[in-house]
């Protein structure tokens, strides 16, 4: 009985790593989002646009950012392959270099912004971004 328990518990273990992870939905809402992302989906490893487009990323650098002067939860992350994708309407990502690191935090009431940035350091704040979207978050693909 105990090795039928031990078969069980292993084959659950087995079962859920190979599960896959799947990404939050997010609906564009900002005029920006709308017109160079359109509606995309992101998790801790990549974002993904409308157009099929994805930047992955290598790690989160901080967890924490500097917004209009206030520090909120945020996760920054490094683009593994620092690139300025050819999105909706011919519009690019951040249209002044490649985007080498990418912020999300919430914006309120069910909303999240997203920034990006083309310097070679982890931004501190919202100030150094070269783009901002906003998205609707949780919504069903």
């Amino acid at each position: 009985m105990r090795f039928f328990k031990s078969c069980i518990l292993l084959s659950l273990s087995v079962l859920s790593a190979a599960s896959p992870s799947w990404a939050d939905a997010y609906k564009a809402v900002s005029n920006t989002a709308m017109s160079v992302t359109g509606d995309i989906s992101m998790d801790d490893f990549s974002i993904t646009f409308e157009t099929g487009d994805e930047l992955s990323f290598s790690n989160l650098v901080a967890d924490h950012f500097m917004v209009d002067g206030e520090r909120v939860p945020a996760s920054v992350y490094r683009v593994d392959d620092p690139s300025d994708p050819e999105l909706l309407n011919g519009n690019r990502l951040c249209g002044s270099g490649p985007v080498t690191y990418v912020a999300n935090w919430s914006a309120g009431d069910g909303l999240s912004a997203i920034a990006v940035f083309n310097g070679r350091h982890a931004p501190k704040s919202s100030d150094e971004m070269c783009a901002s979207y906003t998205f609707e978050e949780g919504v069903e693909e």
